[in-house]
């Protein structure tokens, strides 16, 4: 199998998909009209603002993507290049794509409530709650994922960090050009992509070398600031940077694959339970969830759809490019990974270490070590791409392997203050109860600024210690565990609310729900032991969230099956 051929099947298979099963969900299943959107109807200024769909593309885009489509395949082709591949696309095609369309749409008619409060309402108030928990607990294990994978990053590449904070100056600069002195999208667009250039010129040159855990000291106050500002100040602006460095990675990325006419170096198939999580034996079924997250489908999504996206649609129509369409972008980057790490991963080895790989079962059991001596995962990745770009483009290789980790650390970095914002929310949600009994306390606990303080401490407690091979399998487990409770959901919305034939959306649902279930069961049993000999209070804290997080699972299960549609008068009246 070519490199060319993976990539000229994915771009196929995701142009059909968008413009055959996407529209069929827009026109039949959410009926989308021209109603205003909560963007415009509640428009505030800090949360809810109107945004043009590329921009908001972007957003969503640089959000939901963070680290997870680059390091999760990146590790997953440890079982072979066919499996993780074959799991992302089709992950894409029956869940991950329809989940993040109905949950940006659902909010949508919702007036951007979240996609645990549209649960309260359509299904039991007590599982809105129930929820709101599970998915606080989610997004501290989201913060502490990446903020571990992004510490490693910017350590082993210190020309990465310097890229980004010229960047984010770039960013609050095009957000005073584009919303305080109206310049032309057009005009924001050439700036944009000359500071980019720049950016990543002046990273290689001035390198900022610091340790992991003073990046950890300054992701915790960056992200705690940029939850709390308006949107427009830096969210919008620099996520539509991001969107740049988006597409011009993956035309360079996709054009080298299409020209390189090369085979694929790494086994199709190498082992089915090789040593990943915790030195274990990890089984393909079930535990793929645990190590391919956001490539494939991911719960996050439906937060950030349902969180900050849902607030800045301008337009319902505007939803199927932006929820849809980002979903499948996310896929082809994540089918880019898989191609690139096969085109020339095994060419990055060193010689003593790729000796033992060239067998399938030696492959399987040294790719974890070889990685580590790259960078970890992302740092493979950055790396296998600018050797792609470079042996079939011949563009610069150290511009290219500054450019992919870029892309890297503007996700993740993305991904860490969206998901800082959204944990505010949910933050909030879960002190309504106090609302009328204790108004100051609740007021000060609900002030953005505090509310945005708990998280973060939280997710970058976990990420202190760096083991971010402990906290990831927990991380995309409970991922994949919100996105089945989210499809749950949306499936409940299509049936009782759109009064539509739901199976589609019903049977993948259930069918991720016993997967992750059995795969976090596997993971409490055979992981967690490991962890707590090794780091008793990282080992213990991440085993009882995620057995807090299957208790919770079990709770969801049950209401959705027990719940009386009582929701059916709510659809388009709470407009």
């Amino acid at each position: 199998m070519t490199v060319s051929v993976i990539i000229i099947a994915g771009l196929v298979l995701y142009f059909l998909l968008y413009f055959l099963y996407g529209r069929y969900l827009a026109h039949k299943v959410v009926e989308v009209s021209e109603e205003p959107t909560p963007a415009v109807r509640l428009y505030d200024g800090v949360d809810f603002v109107p945004a043009n769909k590329y921009v908001l593309f972007g957003h969503h885009f640089a959000s939901i993507a963070g680290a997870g489509p680059i390091v999760g395949p990146a590790i997953g082709i440890a079982w072979g290049w066919l499996p993780a591949l074959l799991w992302v696309w089709l992950g894409n095609v029956v869940i991950g794509a329809v989940h993040d369309y109905l949950s940006l749409m659902s909010s949508v008619r919702y007036d951007g409530h979240s996609v645990q409060w549209i649960a309260g309402r359509i299904l039991k108030k007590r599982t809105g709650y129930i929820f709101s928990i599970f998915v606080f607990f989610v997004l501290v294990l989201v913060v502490a994922a990446f903020a571990a994978v992004l510490g490693k990053l910017f350590v082993k590449i210190p020309a990465v960090p310097t890229s980004y904070l010229i960047k984010i100056g770039g960013a609050l600069i095009l957000g005073v050009l584009l919303y305080r002195m109206r310049v032309g999208l057009g005009i924001g667009t050439l700036f944009a992509a000359i500071w980019l250039a720049l950016s990543i010129w002046l990273g290689k040159s001035l390198p900022i070398k610091a340790s992991y855990h003073v990046w950890m000291l300054v992701f915790f106050v960056y992200i705690i600031v940029a939850a709390s500002i308006p949107v427009h100040v830096l969210l919008q602006p620099r996520d539509y940077m991001n969107s740049l460095l988006l597409v011009g990675g993956l035309i360079l990325g996709g054009l080298a694959g299409i020209l390189s006419f090369k085979s694929i170096g790494i086994p199709a198939f190498a082992s089915f339970a090789p040593k990943l999580i915790a030195g274990q034996p990890t089984p393909f079924w079930p535990a793929v969830v645990l190590i391919i997250a956001c490539g494939s489908l991911s719960g996050f999504h439906s937060l950030v759809a349902s969180g900050t996206s849902s607030k800045q649609l301008s337009k319902e129509e505007e939803g199927l490019f932006v929820g849809y369409g980002s979903m499948l972008a996310e896929g082809f980057l994540s089918t880019i990974v898989v191609a690139c790490i096969g085109a020339y991963g095994m060419t990055l080895i060193p010689k003593e270490l790729a000796a033992k790989m060239t067998t399938p079962s030696g492959f399987a059991a040294n790719i974890l070590a070889a990685e580590k001596k790259l960078g970890g995962p992302a740092g493979f990745f950055a790396k296998s791409y600018g050797a792609t770009v470079h042996n079939v483009l011949h563009l610069p290789r150290d511009f290219m392997v500054i450019l992919a980790s870029m892309w890297i650390a503007s996700f993740a970095m993305t991904t860490l203050d969206t998901t800082n914002r959204l944990a505010r929310y949910t933050f909030a949600e879960l002190l309504e109860p106090i609302e009328n009994a204790a108004p100051g306390v609740y007021n000060f606990f609900t002030n953005r600024w505090v509310a945005s303080v708990v998280p973060a401490a939280l997710g970058v407690y976990l990420a202190w210690s760096g083991a971010w091979h402990v906290v990831w399998p927990a991380f995309s487990g409970a991922n994949q565990m919100l996105a089945s409770i989210a499809m749950l959901t949306a499936a409940a919305w299509v049936i009782r609310v759109q009064k539509k034939q739901g199976a589609a959306v019903l049977v993948p649902a259930l069918f991720l729900w016993i997967t992750v279930s059995a795969a976090l069961i596997w993971y409490v049993l055979k992981a967690v032991p490991v962890y707590v000999g090794k780091n008793p209070v990282q080992g213990w804290i991440i085993g009882a969230v995620v057995v807090i997080m299957l208790l919770l699972n079990l709770v969801l299960i049950f209401d959705y099956f027990t719940s009386k549609p009582e929701a059916e008068t709510l659809a388009t009246s709470e407009k």
